[in-house]
């Protein structure tokens, strides 16, 4: 299935509409306007800080998997180190989606997916960590393969609500709110 016509089929189902509005009135409710929500944003930086943050645990889990795969040394340190990323990216972004999925549907229902979506690869990855820990290597590079999947289609997602849906676009002013 062309991934457009995935994306158009998430934005239009209305099945996803009762938990991604209790979570995005659960990260409204948790994230007030104000310093934390300010900073969560990117206020401080004119523009939102999510993407930045995305960044650093796709190269690190990225990173990881190629060194796996080439039998290089580092991985496991740096899918721990993407998982540690992982926490604050997830607020960051959160925080934005919270900000429009009460006034764009389709927003609502792709954000709500690719939230999920991440929180499933860095559940993989998590196990993946465990695995390597106790010595089951080529578990934890299966577990980490499948989580890097799912992190590259997430990430897609990710991509249509910042370019298509304009989640995290714009400027911003302090407490939070958009011109």
């Amino acid at each position: 299935m062309d991934p457009q016509d995935l994306t158009g089929r998430i934005e239009a189902s209305a099945d996803l509409d009762n938990v991604s509005a209790s979570v995005g009135a659960l990260v409204r409710s948790a994230v007030r306007p104000g310093p934390v929500k300010d900073a969560l944003q990117g206020t401080w930086m004119g523009h939102a800080l999510h993407p930045l943050l995305t960044d650093m645990v796709i190269g690190a889990w990225t990173s990881g998997l190629l060194l796996d795969l080439t039998g290089g040394r580092g991985g496991d340190r740096l899918v721990a180190a993407g998982i540690v990323c992982a926490v604050p990216t997830a607020l960051t972004g959160a925080t934005d989606w919270a900000d429009v999925e009460t006034r764009d549907p389709a927003a609502r229902r792709v954000g709500i997916v690719h939230g999920l979506a991440n929180a499933a690869a860095l559940g993989l990855q998590l196990g993946s960590l465990v695995a390597r820990g106790r010595g089951k290597r080529a578990r934890g590079v299966a577990l980490s393969v499948a989580a890097n999947g799912l992190l590259g289609a997430s990430g897609y997602l990710g991509g249509h609500l910042s370019y298509v849906r304009g989640v995290g676009i714009g400027a911003r002013e302090p407490g939070g709110s958009r011109p």
